[in-house]
């Protein structure tokens, strides 16, 4: 989003540049007509003067104007390229600044649906993280039960003595296996 704001910043100080350069070419079309109107009143000054006059005047007077007119043209005309190369390059970049802030948005969608199916599948993990514990547990004791009863099946029979320490798994197994295999021999 910081960089969606900065790029929508730029592409607001872009067209306002692309505004002003606007309003200065449209002042400076505004002066050469002026001054194109100030050059026919000027002629239509001299038409009232004697022929002769008028025709001096006139020429030295056109001579000047045309002179002062062809370098304000020339240097109006060098603005105006300027303008529009400028004018052509702000667009080039209000372009690219939007192509980069769809770009932006959409990046920012991918990565927010990639957080949210990320978040559900740790959701679920959790869940079955809780199932397994309860399965555990459950089997735990299913466990603890029969190897209690194991115990007391291996140390009820006659003439077994209790263990006065605790016995570990493989101890009882190996208790089972001796009775299993004498209570065996004895029924046969």
């Amino acid at each position: 989003t910081g960089t969606i704001s900065s790029l929508q910043r730029q592409l607001e100080i872009q067209e306002y540049e692309l505004r002003t350069i606007r309003s200065e070419k449209e002042m400076l079309q505004k002066q050469l007509r002026e001054q194109k109107d100030q050059l026919q009143a000027m002629t239509d000054r001299f038409c009232s003067l004697t022929e002769e006059q008028r025709k001096e005047e006139a020429m030295a007077m056109i001579e000047d104007e045309n002179h002062s007119l062809q370098q304000v043209v020339m240097e109006q005309e060098s603005q105006l390229a300027k303008q529009n190369e400028l004018i052509s390059e702000l667009e080039g970049t209000i372009r690219r600044l939007r192509i980069e802030v769809v770009t932006s948005r959409r990046h920012i969608q991918e990565q927010e649906q990639a957080q949210k199916e990320i978040q559900s599948k740790a959701e679920a993990l959790e869940h079955k993280e809780l199932q397994t514990q309860v399965a555990l547990k459950r089997i735990s004791s299913m466990f603890e039960r029969y190897r209690s009863k194991i115990i007391q099946a291996a140390f009820n029979v006659e003439g077994s003595l209790h263990p006065q320490v605790e016995l570990s798994d493989e101890q009882v197994l190996q208790e089972m296996q001796v009775r299993g295999s004498s209570k065996l021999s004895f029924q046969q």
